[in-house]
C-alpha cells in the first residue's frame, strides 16, 4: 500500500517541524515533507498551510515567494488545512500592523481583541489569548470525528477571525468575544488554534485530516 503525502508549506513563518512530527505521530502510512517548492506542494495528496508571527511579515513572504499562487491552486484541488496565522492569511484583511490585505479565500476580517478585554463576569483577560479554551463545534464535519463537543484546544493569538458569512464557521471559542475558531469551505479547513500543541484532541484532528477526502 503506497503512502499518502502531505506537504507543509515552508515560507519561513511557521512552527513547521512540530506540525510535521505530529502528523507522522498519528500515522505510519504518510510521508510528510516541509517544503516551499511549488511542484512538490501541488503534487502532494494534502497540504498544510501554517503560520506564526506578525501578519505583515507573513504576507510579505507569502507574496515574495509566490506562496499566494500556490495556496490558491491547492485550495481548488486538494484537502488543505490552515493553522493559526495560516487561517488569518486566508481572510480578506487583518487589522494588525495598521491594516494588511490578505488572500481573501475566506471573506471576513482578522480583528484585535481590544483593551481592556473582560470575560462575562467582568474579570480582566490578558492579550494575547494564550492557553487552553473550549471549542464549540457548530457543524458536523469529518475533521470533528471522535472529538468531544467543547473539547479544549491550545490557542496563541492577539487577533481573532470574524467571517462575514456565518455558514463558513465550523467552530467557535469564547475569549471575551466570540472567536470564529475554525472555518470551512469545500476542501479547505482552517483553525485558529494549534492542533499540534493540543494533546489528544489535536492529534485526533490531524488524524482526521489525513483520512479526509475534502468533502463535507
Amino acid at each position: 500500500m503506497s503512502k499518502s503525502t502531505v506537504a507543509v508549506i515552508d515560507y519561513g513563518m511557521g512552527n513547521l517541524h512540530s506540525v510535521a512530527s505530529a502528523l507522522e505521530h498519528v500515522s505510519d502510512n504518510v510521508d510528510v515533507f516541509v517544503t516551499g517548492d511549488a511542484d512538490k506542494i501541488l503534487s502532494a495528496d494534502r497540504v498544510i498551510f501554517p503560520g506564526v508571527g506578525a501578519i505583515r511579515d507573513c504576507m510579505a513572504e507569502i507574496r515574495r515567494l509566490g506562496v499566494d499562487d500556490i495556496v490558491a491552486e491547492a485550495s481548488n484541488t486538494k484537502p488543505m488545512l490552515a493553522i493559526c496565522v495560516g487561517l488569518q492569511a486566508l481572510m480578506s484583511r487583518s487589522e494588525e500592523s495598521g491594516g494588511v490585505d490578505c488572500l481573501n479565500l475566506f471573506e471576513g476580517e482578522v480583528q484585535f481583541f481590544g483593551s481592556p478585554l473582560e470575560d462575562s463576569s467582568g474579570s480582566r483577560l490578558k492579550v494575547p489569548h494564550m492557553g487552553w479554551s473550549q471549542l464549540h463545534q457548530t457543524i458536523e464535519h469529518p475533521l470533528w470525528h471522535n472529538i468531544d463537543q467543547d473539547a479544549r484546544f491550545y490557542f496563541v493569538h492577539s487577533y481573532f477571525v470574524h467571517a462575514k458569512d456565518q455558514a463558513l464557521v465550523a467552530a467557535t471559542a469564547d475569549y471575551g468575544v466570540e472567536i470564529h475558531a475554525a472555518l470551512h469551505r469545500d476542501n479547505v479547513f482552517g483553525v485558529q488554534f494549534h492542533p499540534e500543541k493540543s494533546s489528544l484532541a489535536g492529534l485526533q484532528l490531524l488524524s482526521n485530516f489525513l483520512s479526509w477526502d475534502g468533502q463535507d
